[in-house]
């Protein structure tokens, strides 16, 4: 199997446009990484480059000991499952799963063993005589699936191989993928701007931004401790509730300050701001920690109109006004609000986040 590792990499093309800056990121071997972000971050171009799709023109790409600059495609071991996935029509699923291995000229009776390997897994078998007109979405994806298997390769490489599917067979797909992976024991990277996918899949994100990382870390590291304001709203659903306010701190406690809402900064977390702690900032709320119930101990309460409730099945997200600020609650579906009346509702002050406003990057990081 295969580590890589991008010792400050970069991709400027003859134009100037810069599509990947000083990226250094170390994947460890059998790793599922994800690359997470909104197109044009930087995350495919990252794939490609370890694909050998795209060159590197500032830094080295290194697998294990390896400098993989100028090795050419062909010989990196690597299998890639693309976005729509590149089926030939006119070839069976058979046919399909077994082309790279017949390209290889491997023999015929381990292609057979490998190709019903494969389909076995990925519960297939009755579809090898079939053509890709005759499959559904899913079963597409599972062929393009069963091709780079079949490869049994040092690197598994997959650039959003799920956004043609339905919602329901996302998530189904997702764990297929995650099984697949356990049972391969290969080096995966994963790129997707979906980040219910990341959050489910991942041992690690590294959440890209115009060409630069801005986090890397396990699914609960990013969800919790993000680092910046962009990081924080592109996790979670919905978004996290940012309001614009200013730290003060008066009789050797701190506080955040914003038209309708007061909340004292906890001293776990007030010890953390050190200096910072005074100033314009930005408070953070993840919709999940703040609730309509009575306010329990570490609970601040704050009142706003409800402008909008909105139902999603077991819960419903209740959208209030807080002092100009529009604040998301998830709530559950017996919650009875209405629009227009006032709301009560309470902060766990312990899983507040601080930003700085100029910034924009966390006051509680170090």
């Amino acid at each position: 199997m295969a580590s890589i590792k991008f010792a400050a990499v970069g991709k400027r093309y003859p134009n100037g446009f810069v599509a990947l800056e000083n990226l250094n990121l170390e994947i460890a071997d059998k790793e599922f990484l994800v690359l997470l972000g909104p197109s044009g971050c930087g995350k495919s171009t990252t794939l490609n480059m370890i694909a050998g799709l795209e060159d590197v023109t500032e830094g080295d790409l290194w697998f294990d000991q390896t400098r993989m600059n100028d090795v050419p495609p062909h010989r990196r071991d690597v299998a890639m499952v693309f976005q729509s996935y590149a089926l030939y029509p006119h070839k069976s699923v058979y046919d399909n799963i077994a082309f790279g291995l017949s390209m290889r000229k491997y023999p015929k009776e381990e292609i057979a063993r490998r190709v019903q390997d494969a389909a076995r897994k990925l519960e297939i078998e009755s579809l090898l005589d079939r053509r890709p007109e005759q499959l559904s979405g899913g079963q597409r994806q599972r062929v393009a699936l069963g091709r780079a298997m079949v490869r049994q390769p040092q690197v598994f490489l997959m650039d959003e191989p799920l956004s043609n599917l339905d919602a329901a067979l996302r998530i189904s797909m997702r764990a297929e993928i995650k099984a697949l992976h356990q049972a391969m024991q290969t080096t995966f990277v994963y790129v997707t701007h979906d980040q219910a996918e990341a959050l489910t899949l991942a041992d690690r994100i590294v959440v890209m931004r115009s060409g630069v990382v801005q986090q890397m870390g396990t699914p609960n590291d990013i969800y919790e401790r993000p680092r910046n304001m962009f990081v924080a709203s592109f996790l979670g659903n919905p978004p996290m509730n940012f309001v614009r306010g200013a730290l003060a701190r008066r009789e050797g406690r701190v506080f955040f300050d914003a038209p309708g809402l007061q909340i004292e900064v906890v001293p776990e977390l007030a010890n953390r701001l050190a200096a910072q702690a005074s100033g314009p900032a930005v408070l953070g709320l993840r919709a999940e920690d703040v609730t309509d119930e009575a306010a329990g101990p570490h609970h601040s309460q704050l009142s706003g109109r409800v402008v909008s409730v909105l139902p999603v099945g077991s819960d419903q997200f209740l959208e209030i006004d807080v002092g100009g600020a529009r604040v998301f609650l998830r709530l559950g579906k017996e919650s009875r609000w209405r629009v227009g009346e006032t709301a009560q509702v309470s902060v766990n002050l312990h899983r507040i986040h601080l930003f700085d406003q100029a910034s924009e990057h966390s006051l509680l990081w170090p």
